[in-house]
């Protein structure tokens, strides 16, 4: 696409800048433009991309996607937003084969890459690239198309009402999949009835002849189901699910296997990560690339090739300890499911965890984490550092259902000195598995504890 087909596109017009200009990306960091690429001057809260036009016009940008006049070359649009979605809308409508919109408080990202791992089969599948997943980088996924793409899968994340719909309204999605209703971002709608509501204008976007794919063991289940217009079809580990787990097995920490039926016929797996958790997301995948077209047993066998996402149960062998890092994000569903995975895996030594807060939980700050601290007593783990004020209430909740005071260090105030000194603390042979939300950046703890064992 050039500079000129994209100003069509998007309803916009040029200034100082080459029609005929190849784009190679587009950007929202100023400080990753390479030249070629298109940054959007996106206007935040705290930063105004505005701000930093003629610093990527010295970097080689061929445009930047503006509001209003800047320095360098421009392609002045009314809104970004709408003009993003124009984009979108465009390349969208210039394709016929299925779509898979996704959405869900957790797992979003590692089922979008089992589901493009599922449909491969079917030739070569268009996806979201990382967690691009908003209304600024959910729409560029499209950018991505070529005369070859045979499907999609597009990411869809939600931070309010009307999220959802404004990009299911862009992609069009034929199938649509519901992770699970948890509490990520409750804060912004207020309650996991809200939560619900807003994920569940994914499958009421759908297309009369569209499907509909849910977790048979979600609260909010049946919420889902008259959401949807056409087909509902749901998986997990129960019996009535339409696509089942039959089997679910870890295989040291990298892998596990996992068994499936569908109408009766029955498929193994051996998956590049652990937890039952992600057993389900493969479920979900491997039932939207059927209702796409994929033979089951070759959707199956696909879902081994997946590209999984960092910091997604993320393992690393550092001074002989082993590190599992899911600290990409954290709510209570999500640490709970963690917990559980480090509880049935194998380990030589201890098996230790470090729990950061999890933010973004608004009113169920407490009730969450107490969620937490209940499914830390339910999961035989030797040690445990929490860090983090509201962190207290894992710990309180712990100690008060059975948790053993002297196995748990409650650090209030976030530290990742002490977070490292805690790592320093470990034996060969141990397994420590790492959780907290992503602003936390316990990761870097990591890094100094390799640095300075």
């Amino acid at each position: 696409m050039n500079l000129e087909d994209l100003a069509r596109r998007m309803g916009g017009e040029l200034k100082d800048s080459d029609p005929a200009t190849q784009i190679r990306d587009f950007q929202t960091d100023s400080r990753a433009v390479q030249p070629g690429d298109v940054f959007l001057a996106i206007k935040g809260a705290n930063v105004d991309g505005h701000d930093f036009a003629a610093l990527v016009a010295a970097a080689g940008a061929a445009t930047t996607v503006a509001e209003r006049d800047i320095p360098g070359p421009a392609l002045r649009v009314e809104r970004v937003i709408a003009a993003l979605a124009r984009l979108g809308k465009s390349l969208r409508d210039e394709f016929t084969g299925p779509v898979v919109g996704i959405t869900g408080s957790n797992g979003k990202t590692t089922a979008k890459e089992f589901t493009a791992a599922a449909l491969s089969p079917l030739g070569e599948v268009l996806k979201s690239a990382g967690n691009r997943n908003s209304e600024f980088t959910s729409p560029l996924a499209w950018f991505s198309k070529t005369e070859s793409t045979r499907a999609a899968v597009i990411e869809m994340g939600m931070r309010g009402f009307d999220q959802i719909a404004h990009l299911a309204s862009i992609s069009r999605p034929t199938i649509g999949i519901i992770t699970v209703i948890g509490t990520a971002h409750i804060e912004m709608v207020g309650s996991r009835a809200g939560i619900a509501r807003a994920k569940g204008e994914l499958f009421q976007a759908l297309p009369d002849d569209g499907v509909a794919i849910a977790w048979a063991e979600d609260d909010f289940r049946e919420d889902l189901r008259r959401l949807a217009p056409g087909r509902f079809l749901t998986f997990g580990f129960s019996p009535e699910a339409h696509l089942r787990i039959l089997g679910y097995r870890s295989e040291g920490w990298t892998s596990c296997r996992v068994r499936m039926q569908w109408q009766g016929e029955e498929a193994e797996v051996v998956l590049p990560v652990i937890g039952r958790h992600q057993a389900l997301n493969a479920a979900a995948a491997c039932l939207a690339a059927v209702q796409a077209g994929v033979p089951f047993a070759e959707a199956v066998a696909a879902l081994a090739r997946a590209e999984l996402p960092p910091l997604r149960m993320e393992v690393r062998e550092v001074h002989g300890v082993t590190l599992l890092l899911d600290n990409y994000n954290a709510s209570p569903d999500s640490t709970a499911a963690a917990l559980r995975a480090l509880a049935e895996g194998p380990a030589q030594g201890r098996k230790l965890a470090i729990l950061g807060e999890m933010r973004e939980l608004g009113d169920y700050t407490e009730s969450g984490h107490r969620l937490v601290g209940r499914a830390l007593t339910a999961a035989p783990i030797d040690h445990v550092f929490l860090t983090g004020g509201p962190t207290r209430f894992i710990a309180d909740e712990a100690r008060t259902t059975g948790y053993p005071a002297d196995r748990l260090t409650d650090a209030e105030t976030l530290d990742l000195g002490a977070v490292a000194q805690f790592l320093r603390s470990t034996r060969p042979g141990d397994v420590v598995l790492i959780k907290g939300s992503r602003a936390l950046e316990l990761e870097r703890a990591v890094a100094d504890w390799e640095a300075r064992p």
